[in-house]
């Protein structure tokens, strides 16, 4: 493949209209319809173009390498967000706002932070005005994750356009017939071209942050593991693991609140959930079992207990482990996570909800079990 191809599923695209043309029964599903149909070739058109043009105009971009990328890749609700965040401080690292993600050009994304510079100094209007609808909008989302166009987020989203990433899981609640998770077992020259058009994409932003380093999070991630490592040979890698008793039906909760808001049917969620549970056991086996077989990458074990028990020894033995340089910014940020003390949230739930056994979950995943012994502490979150 050649540098600089924007890539686009058309399996995905073609599965997407005809899972939305179900539902043109309504004037609202057929402006829906007719809005992806139309829609997304068109901006995914526009964005290819800058793609294609991005090197052309950019010098520095033609000299810029990823090198040694930093993935954090768990089940979700494993403290992947908080550990993303802690890091972000460090000035070694780029990383990506969830804007960004939405605009994969450098082109696009230069225009764009000229535009949001002249807003600053006007005042910010149009920023504070963004922000006060992400507010209404992730009202009933926001404390179990709390995100944003200007946060930085996991940079799945970058694949947005491209129609192979996990965020439209979001708004498509067909898990069992759209598959943004198990990237590994697509076929070979399909998770090659995907993951290459990710790769350019990383290294376009470091091109733009003028960053060394190249600092992600993605539990979505954890169905491409193999892909991962083919694309990026010397990355390092971080686990964070949690008490899948917590993060499973968490994440549950966090995603039928998602579709419930959107108004889908209720028997779609309940299947959607079915088969995401289902995949949280591979979310938690898949990467330790890619990892045995390749013993060259470096790689960490992030236990949840101890991120929030002591965030800086934690990080510390993280940036230890990774042979990461400990700078003095990531050593403030940590000692004064630390005097913070844990995070708690109002967002609750339980296995009983979703049909879900304890036993069950424990037998799935034995092993894990007896290594973190989870069968010490409490199930709750």
């Amino acid at each position: 493949m050649a540098r600089g191809r924007f890539y686009f599923d058309w399996d995905n695209y073609q599965t997407m209209v005809g899972l939305l043309a179900r539902n043109r029964d309504s004037q609202r599903g057929r402006r829906t319809y007719r809005a992806f149909k139309y829609g997304v070739p068109l901006v995914a058109g526009v964005h290819a173009a800058c793609f294609a043009l991005d090197p052309v105009v950019s010098a520095k971009l033609r000299r810029t390498e990823v090198r040694r990328p930093v993935f954090s890749i768990g089940h979700a609700r494993s403290g992947t967000t908080y550990q993303h965040r802690l890091m972000t401080a460090d000035p070694q690292f780029s990383y990506l706002l969830m804007w960004e993600m939405f605009f994969p050009s450098l082109i696009e994304k230069r225009a764009l932070r000229l535009l949001l510079a002249a807003d600053t100094r006007l005042g910010g209007r149009f920023q504070r005005k963004v922000k006060e609808m992400e507010e209404q909008a992730l009202a009933e989302t926001n404390d179990m994750h709390q995100t944003g166009l200007f946060a930085a987020e996991e940079d799945e989203f970058l694949l947005t356009s491209s129609l192979a990433s996990g965020f439209w899981m979001v708004l498509f609640p067909y898990v069992g017939t759209l598959d943004f998770h198990a990237i590994d077992r697509w076929p070979q020259e399909k998770r090659r071209r995907a993951m290459e058009f990710y790769r350019e994409c990383v290294r376009r932003q470091l091109a733009l942050n003028d960053k060394p380093l190249h600092l992600s999070k993605n539990a979505n991630f954890a169905g491409r593991m193999e892909t991962l490592i083919q694309t990026f040979p010397d990355a390092r890698i971080i686990i964070p693991i949690r008490n899948p008793q917590q993060t499973i039906p968490s994440l549950l909760k966090m995603m039928q609140t998602a579709w419930r808001q959107q108004g889908h049917d209720e028997e779609l969620i309940q299947g959607s959930l079915r088969v995401l549970a289902e995949q949280s056991y591979e979310t938690y086996r898949h990467p330790f079992e890619v990892l045995a077989a390749h013993p060259e990458v470096r790689a960490t074990v992030l236990d949840y207990r101890d991120l929030v028990a002591d965030p800086g020894a934690a990080m510390r033995k993280v940036y230890d482990d990774l042979d990461l340089d400990l700078t003095p910014e990531a050593v403030a940020t940590f000692d004064a996570a630390g005097k913070r003390g844990a995070h708690e949230t109002s967002h609750r739930y339980s296995l009983e909800e979703f049909g879900l056994e304890s036993g069950e979950i424990h037998d799935r995943l034995a092993d894990l079990f007896d290594h973190y012994r989870w069968d010490t502490e409490g199930a709750d979150a």
